[in-house]
């Protein structure tokens, strides 16, 4: 029988298993699975080849129809079966790998959420389940929570691994990169026209005692927090943060590893302990009032509270002056990455390489507009960037284009340094699990 595109959207999300035994009133036949390899004395199921051939002829594998192709292709699964199985087991055995409930009920959650927002309503939601299989929601989700556990343990090790130089790339021959863009060259779409830049932006700066008030504002906070219980961050992020984003959330930050946060707040983020409330924390965004609420093997889950402090008149002409000053010192033929290390703001981006057109103009109308008909090598006038009406606290862009690409296929040359890094990374992998493979017991029972 056929499948709807909607059982295989949910086939799609629900991630490996086993066979499962369907009892409902005693009607259903009993599944008997069999044992397609062993890793260790883990063993791999018919059930978990089967359930990957359907997840992956879900996303768009056209099986073939014939019998040893098919029989290949199995033998495929099963080898990636036993790839992850190796990265699990050790994952397991290394005692800095953790993985807290919280995070897998987070990260099972959002697989249920997604699931359920592909369905019209929650009693198709229901009727798909069963018809895949699972008697209740919950039954389903306990699944979830063991896959999504598993899941979480491997990623963590292979970043794990990473961190410790345990997977250094093996740089491909450049017949194995060609190769690789020629198997996959027919996957790719048509690329849309792309525009490449660097910038200068400019802020304004805040008076000194714009900035003394927005600290003792901070400090304040910090010293209430300290009083407080646990439900007290959270409050007082809603109320006073003038971070948008964290502020709705109480805060909240998620899990994060270095290199993510500006320098400042990294530093001090890392050194925090658990429960702690910081004193303010300055950044080119402002003040922070920190606190870490756990922390796993190189990462930290922490939540702030941002105040910044108020720009007035003067600051905004100052900065529109210096970027007027700026671009005109490009135009004399001033070299644009000393400017650029002098004035740039450090909490915008450098550099953007092949931005599509299209998406700027729709998510970036500002750079939309202002790189209309600037061609490579040239440069923008100073711009704007802010929301629909002028503030004080707006910022001020030059940006020079540095290179342009009109729409149509993508070469080789576009992709072959992504392609490098990509096989360079698979390959450390293969290397390191070829070590694993030659000191684990394997069999494999399918033929």
């Amino acid at each position: 029988m056929k499948r709807s595109a909607v059982t295989l959207l949910l086939a799609a999300l629900l991630i490996g298993g086993a066979a499962r035994v369907l009892s409902a009133q005693g009607s259903a036949p009993l599944v008997i699975d069999r044992v397609a390899a062993v890793v260790g004395k883990t063993p791999i199921l018919d059930s978990q080849v089967d359930e990957m051939l359907f997840r992956k002829q879900s996303e768009g594998l056209k099986l073939p129809t014939d019998t040893i192709a098919l029989k290949a292709l199995r033998r495929q699964f099963i080898d990636s079966l036993i790839t992850e199985e190796l990265l699990y087991q050790q994952a397991q055995a290394d005692t800095m790998v953790k993985v807290t409930d919280q995070e897998t009920n987070d990260a099972t959650d959002q697989v249920v959420r997604n699931v359920r927002k592909s369905l019209p309503s929650e009693l198709e939601f229901t009727a798909e389940l069963r018809r895949e299989g699972w008697q209740s929601v919950d039954e389903w989700r306990r699944y979830l929570l063991q896959a999504q556990h598993r899941t979480l343990m491997i990623d963590r090790f292979r970043q794990r691994l990473q961190d410790q130089g345990k997977l250094k790339p093996l740089s491909p021959t450049e017949k194995e990169t060609r190769a690789f863009y020629d198997a996959m060259k027919g996957s790719f779409d048509s690329l849309p026209p792309t525009i490449s830049i660097k910038q200068i932006v400019i802020a304004p700066k805040a008076s000194d005692a714009a900035k003394a008030t927005a600290r003792a504002l901070a400090d304040s906070i910090a010293k209430e927090l300290r009083k407080g219980d646990s439900a007290a961050f959270a409050n007082a992020a809603k109320r006073f943060s003038m971070d948008s984003g964290s502020g709705a959330l109480g805060g909240e930050l998620g899990w994060a590893r270095r290199g993510k946060y500006v320098p400042e707040f990294e530093r001090a983020v890392f050194l925090l302990k658990p429960g702690v409330i910081s004193d303010p924390v300055e950044t080119t965004f402002g003040f922070h009032v920190l606190q870490v609420s756990r922390i796993n093997a190189g990462e930290v889950n922490a939540r702030h509270i941002l105040i910044m402090p108020q720009i007035d008149s003067a600051a905004a002409v100052a900065a529109r002056t210096l970027a007027d000053s700026v671009y005109a010192a490009l135009l004399r033929g001033a070299a644009f990455d000393s400017l650029q290390h002098l004035y740039h703001n450090p909490a915008e981006e450098k550099t953007s390489e092949s931005v599509p057109l299209p998406s700027l103009q729709t998510n970036f109308p500002e750079y939309g507009r202002a790189l209309a008909g600037v061609d490579s090598g040239q440069l923008a006038k100073p711009f704007r960037l802010g929301g629909s009406k002028p503030s004080y606290a707006d910022k001020w862009a030059i940006v020079r284009v540095t290179d342009r690409h009109p729409a149509g296929p993508v070469s080789y040359e576009s992709l072959a340094e992504r392609i490098r890094t990509y096989l360079g990374k698979e390959n450390a992998t293969r290397a390191y699990i070829n070590t694993l493979r030659a000191k684990t017991y394997i069999e494999i029972k399918e033929q």
